[in-house]
């Protein structure tokens, strides 16, 4: 039997009971100041949503929530990191990563996280910079980089070359139509560049990866 692909979303946590999202495999919820706890259900929205994407295209996905945003999209580096680990601790293949820092600060500590993660063979997906902000963990070799292009499909991904030689994803900023929402008025973003990336990787879609010209 197949193993499924098993995919953490580092997030606001997850409504598992929206129907795109259809249950996930577990989670944890990770405090501000270390505790992890079983509540990892959403009540900002995002992680939902960002789940959403990537359960559309992985729709056989073992997916986990694990929430280190609790009342705004902001979080600790030491939540974010401690969050790294758990997921790599439970055996995750891919983890979702659809928020960063550009705090030049903090690459010390998330540089270490990621050379932890690409020892084990994890995949982690991140925004590689936005708006021309530099975006970490999603700019340090190691990490899958993903920046927005808005007018590829969002049922694939084109691919560059960065300078090092790295391959650059380039994914639609759209998330899972809700029906009756106006793409305009729904949310849209890197997040859900990243997610779609995510989504398409699981289900293994290298034949619609394009090159950019």
């Amino acid at each position: 039997m197949k193993t499924p692909v098993r995919i953490a979303v580092v997030d606001s946590g997850v409504h598992a009971q929206h129907p795109h999202v259809n249950g996930v495999a577990g989670g944890v919820s990770i405090t501000p100041d270390g505790r992890e706890g079983s509540d990892y259900t959403d009540r900002l929205g995002h992680g939902t949503a960002v789940t959403a994407a990537i359960r559309e295209k992985a729709p056989d996905a073992a997916i986990y929530a694990v929430k280190v945003f609790h009342d705004s999209l902001a979080t600790r580096i030491e939540s974010l990191v401690h969050a790294l680990d758990w997921s790599e601790k439970n055996g995750m293949h891919l983890i979702n990563l659809s928020l960063g820092t550009d705090n030049p600060q903090h690459e010390a500590v998330l540089r270490a996280a990621v050379d932890r993660l690409v020892g084990q063979g994890i995949k982690l997906i991140a925004a590689y910079e936005d708006a021309g902000v530099r975006w970490l963990p999603g700019s340090i070799a190691g990490v899958v980089p993903v920046v927005l292009d808005w007018d590829c499909p969002r049922d694939a991904y084109r691919t560059s070359a960065l300078p090092d030689g790295r391959m650059l994803y380039h994914a639609s900023g759209f998330p899972r139509p809700i029906p009756g929402v106006a793409p305009e008025r729904n949310l849209k973003g890197i997040s859900f560049a990243v997610a779609n990336v995510t989504g398409l990787i699981a289900r293994g879609t290298d034949s619609l990866t394009v090159a950019v010209r």
